[in-house]
C-alpha cells in the first residue's frame, strides 16, 4: 500500500494536544481518584505482567512488595495504552501508510532481512527500556513529559538526556558503512 500525499501533523499542534491530554489526565484523576496521576506507561506493562503472574502464582503476587504498592488492576492508564495503539493504527490507515512488515526497510538495509534477529533485538531493547523505567520509577512520558508539566527539575534534566541518548543510539546503530 503506497502512502497517500497527506501532510503529517504539525509537531506544535501534536504537542499542544498532548499537553491538553496531560492536563485533562491530571484534572480527571484528581477529581475522581482523589490523587493526581500523571501520564505514564511503564507501570501498566508491569501490571499486565502481574495479571499473568497472578494466574500462575497468586501467592507470589500477594506477597510482592511492588504489587502491594502498585495494585494489579485495570485502570485508566491501561486504556491510555490501548488508545495509543488504536490511535496509531487509525492514523496510519487514514494517511495510507499502514502496512504489515516484519522487518522495516531501515532495519533491513542495516542489519539484513532476518525476522529472528529483528525480534531478538526488539525484545532485548524492550527489556532494557523496562529495566531503566523501573529503576527510574517511571518511563520517558512519566519522568520527562509529566515532570516538565509539573516544572520539576528532574523533568528538565531527564528529557534532554532521553532525547540525546536516543539520537546517539540511532547514530551508532544506523551510521553509514564505509567501504574499504
Amino acid at each position: 500500500m503506497e502512502a497517500k500525499n497527506v501532510p503529517w501533523w504539525r509537531p506544535y499542534a501534536a504537542g499542544a494536544l498532548l499537553g491538553l491530554v496531560a492536563i485533562a489526565s491530571a484534572w480527571a484523576t484528581t477529581r475522581w481518584m482523589g490523587k493526581t496521576t500523571y501520564l505514564g506507561a511503564s507501570t501498566t506493562f508491569v501490571r499486565a505482567v502481574g495479571f499473568v503472574e497472578q494466574a500462575v502464582a497468586p501467592d507470589h503476587v500477594a506477597q510482592n512488595a511492588y504489587f502491594a504498592k502498585e495494585k494489579v488492576r485495570i485502570e485508566w492508564q491501561f486504556m491510555l495504552i490501548g488508545g495509543v495503539f488504536i490511535g496509531a493504527w487509525i492514523g496510519a490507515v487514514l494517511d495510507g501508510s499502514f502496512r504489515w512488515e516484519a522487518v522495516p526497510p531501515v532495519w533491513r538495509e542495516r542489519f539484513g532481512p532476518s525476522v529472528g534477529k529483528r525480534a531478538i533485538a526488539a525484545i532485548l531493547g524492550g527489556v532494557l527500556m523496562m529495566i531503566g523505567a523501573r529503576l527510574a520509577d517511571g518511563c520517558t512520558s512519566g519522568n520527562g513529559l509529566s515532570g516538565l508539566m509539573q516544572l520539576s527539575a528532574s523533568g528538565f534534566l531527564v528529557l534532554p538526556v532521553f532525547f540525546g541518548v536516543g539520537v546517539l543510539t540511532a547514530m551508532l546503530l544506523y551510521r553509514r558503512r564505509t567501504s574499504a
